[in-house]
């Protein structure tokens, strides 16, 4: 069983304290540390069994997607695409039998863990969303699967759950996120580092930290990201922001990304990813708040009952201000990808990822 739990400041504080959340953290920077220096195609050989059977996981959830059009008329919204909702339901509906199709060696126990942060992993139903709370589900779920020894982080496995499986995971996101429009999350994605995404980031940073000639600043330059965009996670990040936000420099719709930037070295990037995941994810109640703890990840003693709901709606803190990008003085704004597509398609532009 998975449970929310984190309500209170003091909850935060037995959380920020406990086992848990330090195996969780040294779990993540392990899988950063196996592909420093790595580019996106440099994986460990031999590719286990596991690692390929994730992949192929990753293409049944392809095929959910590629079943639920989007048939609502771009010009009536910028807003979130309600077929979204149809994905949602047909992914929770077969999510514990792709897992057991995957992984046969697991009890029906492991499976129902697992499948709630695989499902939780894509976006929210309700609000048609997607931020680093939901990036950080898939990496529980990668967790659970490396605790019932489905993955060895001791092998080749450590390596290739970055450069192939999160990097599958990413691309898949960005189908979803175009296809769907889905809004950003919270209050600027992760407080101006990004709309969605976080780890794509910290591990991109650690992939740069030996690189003799790339510098932060290279980001500004049109043709390096370009050169780059494929081979490195940072670098492709960066060229996806400049392709869905096109009205402005990234100093001004990125600040954090620019003030990174100036760092000079990716070693000391790298350094600050981990110091800001933990502060600004892990440390975040808005975000924690739908953290779910389960077999493999304890919930630590002294922390508040479950969540509880009413009518089918879980209640949620007053602290939760969704009013990032998504959101601005009570009236919605649509996401720079829902504006931008809305705009290409009057142009009878091409969507990307699509």
């Amino acid at each position: 069983m998975a449970e929310k739990r984190l309500l209170t400041n003091e909850d935060m504080k037995l959380w920020e304290d406990s086992v848990t959340r330090t195996n969780l953290t040294q779990f993540i920077e392990t899988l950063a540390e196996s592909v420093r220096g790595h580019e996106n195609t440099q994986y460990e050989m031999p590719i286990s069994e596991s690692i390929e059977t994730a992949m192929k996981l990753l293409g049944e959830i392809v095929t959910i997607i590629e079943k639920h059009p989007v048939l609502t008329d771009a010009a009536t919204s910028r807003f979130g695409k309600v077929e979204f909702r149809d994905y949602f339901d047909d992914l929770e509906t077969n999510s514990k039998q792709l897992i057991k199709n995957a992984f046969p060696s697991l009890t029906d126990e492991h499976v129902n863990i697992l499948s709630t942060y695989l499902i939780q992993s894509w976006g929210d139903k309700r609000r048609i969303d997607y931020g680093s709370g939901h990036e950080l589900n898939f990496i529980c779920f990668l967790y659970g699967l490396t605790f019932y020894k489905q993955f060895d982080l001791t092998t080749t496995d450590s390596t290739n759950l970055v450069l192939k499986v999160f990097i599958e995971y990413l691309r898949i996101m960005r189908i979803l996120e175009t296809k769907y429009w889905l809004e950003p999350a919270g209050s600027h994605g992760v407080w101006g580092l990004d709309d969605y995404h976080f780890l794509p980031f910290f591990f991109g940073a650690f992939q740069l930290s030996t690189h003799k000639h790339l510098k932060p600043k290279s980001i500004h330059s049109e043709e390096v990201v370009e050169m780059f965009a494929d081979k490195y996670l940072y670098f492709g990040c960066i060229s996806f922001i400049d392709s869905v936000k096109t009205t402005a420099s990234l100093r001004w719709h990125s600040p954090m990304l620019d003030d990174i930037s100036g760092v000079k070295k990716w070693s000391k990037v790298a350094e600050g990813m981990v110091k800001m995941y933990k502060a600004e994810v892990l440390s975040k109640l808005p975000i924690m708040q739908h953290f779910f703890f389960s077999e493999f990840l304890p919930c630590p003693e002294g922390v508040s009952p479950p969540h509880k709901h009413i009518d089918g709606d879980e209640v949620e803190l007053e602290s939760h201000t969704h009013n990032g990008w998504g959101d601005c003085c009570g009236i919605k704004i649509p996401s720079a990808i829902a504006a931008t597509q809305s705009n290409n398609n009057q142009k009878h532009r091409p969507l990307p990822f699509d």
